[in-house]
């Protein structure tokens, strides 16, 4: 049987791919988000995963506004990157896993769940930009997409996110081959990048967040799409989208790693949670 080894909360911003790839890990800026990341990317090549579930936002890259799914899941053997304006990113295209996507969909249908099924997927900086900082090329496993809606509204609730963990961790225990599966949330913390608030950050809300995230997610579970963009910001309503990896786990978990940097225009945040019924990373 499949089961859930952990899980991981992790800020994406296109800045962050713009350092990688310029470099700049070791500057001054740069230098405490990068080695944030270390422990983790220890932890996760420890626990070697088989799968890894990502969720992230489509930034207008494979979806537009004409036409942008509440849910998409991609089940193709790759996913290509996506070129999001100045050129495909030296990285190799991810590799799938086409017979548990399959799987998924089936069982999140049952669930009632509507993911829009795509046999193909780009992917852009919503899973590539913090990748590379988790682990290193070849990619060690393959990745499963889930895409949310945080864009155009109406967007899922927070509760809903929850719940669709939760609906991702029975498929996984559905599943009749012995995988060990990881599942990645992602999206800004507290961050407005436009209008009279354009620059807003609330550290003391990513930490609270990060707190309860661990501790009491279904107090987060309850907070409206204002509730998160009054203390966050606009664009923090993409934290809602860090609740599916934690409705994924178990009630109970092992905080492996905690990170929190806050340097330019957005709170970047990393969180790393062992399921509590997974005592070693080997088994």
């Amino acid at each position: 049987m499949a089961k859930i080894i952990g899980g991981i909360g992790t800020s994406h911003a296109p800045s962050i791919a713009h350092a990688y790839d310029k470099n700049l890990g070791q500057d001054e800026a740069w230098k405490p988000l990068f080695d944030g990341y270390g422990p983790v990317k220890d932890w996760l090549k420890e626990a070697a995963p088989d799968l890894i579930v990502m969720i992230y936002n489509d930034h207008m890259n494979r979806f537009f506004f004409d036409a942008y799914p509440t849910l998409a899941l991609g089940v193709g053997e790759v996913h290509e990157i996506a070129d999001e304006g100045w050129g495909k990113r030296n990285f190799p295209a991810l590799k799938g896993d086409a017979e548990f996507s399959w799987h998924l969909a089936r069982s999140l249908v049952a669930d009632e769940f509507d993911p829009t099924i795509c046999q193909e997927i780009t992917i852009d900086h919503g899973i590539l930009s913090i990748l590379p900082l988790l682990c290193d090329t070849p990619w060690p496993a393959p990745i499963v997409p889930i895409a949310v809606n945080v864009i155009q509204h109406p967007v899922p609730t927070a509760r809903r996110c929850y719940k669709l963990g939760q609906a991702i961790r029975h498929a996984v225990e559905l599943y009749d081959r012995d995988l060990r599966v990881a599942i990645v949330g992602t999206g800004g913390m507290s961050h407005q990048l436009h209008g009279k608030r354009f620059g807003f950050m609330n550290e003391e809300w990513d930490n609270e967040f990060l707190d309860a995230l661990e501790t009491n997610p279904e107090k987060l579970t309850v907070l409206s799409h204002d509730d998160y963009m009054e203390r966050g910001g606009a664009e923090s309503v993409e934290m809602i989208m860090w609740l599916t990896m934690r409705g994924a786990l178990t009630d109970k978990v092992n905080r492996i790693h905690r990170h929190y940097y806050a340097p330019y225009l957005t709170g970047f945040g990393l969180i790393a949670l062992g399921c509590t019924d997974i005592t070693d990373p080997s088994t």
